[in-house]
């Protein structure tokens, strides 16, 4: 195969008019960045035509070289700016339509933000814990871990007493603290309270309690509770009885009944399980009730024993506890049909309770 001949200074000249044509012609044609570069690898590459007159020059004379080097670097300057005028077009109309597809149109009318609402648990409480202050209580806390004496012991409940396998307590792994125990009930703080002042004694504190429970439409491993504790000279069981039914008014409505029957629980003499007449049917007997009346809560006379636990004069003061789970009440309160959704991540359920879609 013949080596083509070398390329004389009047073919070059010509090459690079044409070069300086097509490139800006191709730099015009280009209607994406990718585009602009594919055509400048083509105009200005090592195989384009605009590149094989430079290599060419070695082989020119001096004069040739002179002339014609000067006529190479005004094609590439030209080509060059060719090149980034259409690349400074192309960029710009990229911004503008990444401008154009985030423009927001300010004639739509605005959305109103979904505001928050109090969770059924927070607002049952607060409604609770309001009516005990309204009565002249005073609202107190305590410690969710809690040591065996004040959960269990000061309670009347001993080492061995049934209660503990009832309660499946949950004891946390503390090096060096084998007593303590995850509170059962808000009990504990009945206790607290009473080691910290001397009577009288109208507390009421809700808290969180945890027992060894499967979950189910009526039971969660971690509920809540609202415990309430008088203590006073001359308190009876009329007292409680009096306290009950204000509560369940307040609660459920006026008409509110209140019957109890005769139950046991370690830490008061005598105790009472609390039924309140259905909010729904009035006593008459229906679905949500069964017989017309809904189990509440337990309740009864502070046992004397455990007054003397706390330093108290049992042969002086007398007074009644009672606590109540405050999910049940939510479920009630609600017509929540399952527990569960209490502690769910289900939107759709919290939104009902104040939320503004």
């Amino acid at each position: 195969m013949l080596d083509s001949p070398p390329m004389d200074a009047s073919d070059a000249l010509r090459i690079l008019d044409e070069e300086e044509g097509r490139g800006a012609q191709a730099f015009r044609a280009a209607t994406t960045l990718d585009e602009l570069e594919a055509a400048q690898v083509t105009v200005l590459g090592r195989k384009a035509p605009f590149s094989e007159v430079q290599r060419a020059l070695g082989a020119m004379s001096e004069e040739d070289r002179r002339s014609l080097g000067k006529a190479v670097n005004e094609t590439r300057s030209a080509l060059e700016a060719a090149l980034a005028g259409r690349r400074a077009e192309l960029e710009g109309e990229a911004e503008t339509a990444l401008l154009e597809a985030d423009l927001v149109d300010l004639t739509l009318p605005g959305r109103r933000l979904r505001e928050g609402s109090l969770h059924p648990l927070t607002l049952v409480e607060n409604e609770i814990v309001d009516v005990f202050m309204r009565l002249g209580f005073t609202v107190v806390e305590g410690p969710e871990v809690e040591d065996d004496w004040h959960n269990f012991q000061a309670l009347n409940i001993p080492p061995d007493h049934p209660a503990r396998t009832m309660k499946d307590s949950i004891y946390p792994s503390v090096p060096g603290r084998p007593d303590l125990v995850l509170r059962t009930e808000t009990s504990a703080a009945q206790i607290r309270t009473m080691q910290s002042q001397e009577p009288p004694v109208y507390v009421v504190h809700p808290g969180r309690v945890y027992r060894r429970e499967t979950p189910d439409a009526t039971h969660l491993p971690v509920f809540h509770q609202v415990e309430c504790l008088a203590v006073d000279e001359g308190i009876t069981f009329a007292d409680l009885k009096g306290t009950l039914e204000a509560m369940a008014r307040a609660l459920f409505g006026e008409g509110r009944r209140v019957r109890l029957a005769p139950s046991f629980f370690p830490f008061v003499e005598p105790g009472a399980q609390v039924e309140v007449s259905c909010f729904k049917c009035d006593g008459v007997g229906c679905v949500v009730c069964g017989n017309g009346w809904i189990e509440m809560l337990g309740a009864g006379m502070v046992h004397p024993v455990v007054l003397e636990n706390c330093g108290y004069d049992s042969e002086r003061y007398t007074g009644f506890a009672f606590g109540m789970g405050i999910e049940r009440v939510a479920l009630l309160r609600y017509g929540i049909p399952d527990m569960r959704l209490l502690v769910d991540t289900d939107a759709r359920v919290l939104a009902q309770f104040g939320a503004v879609a």
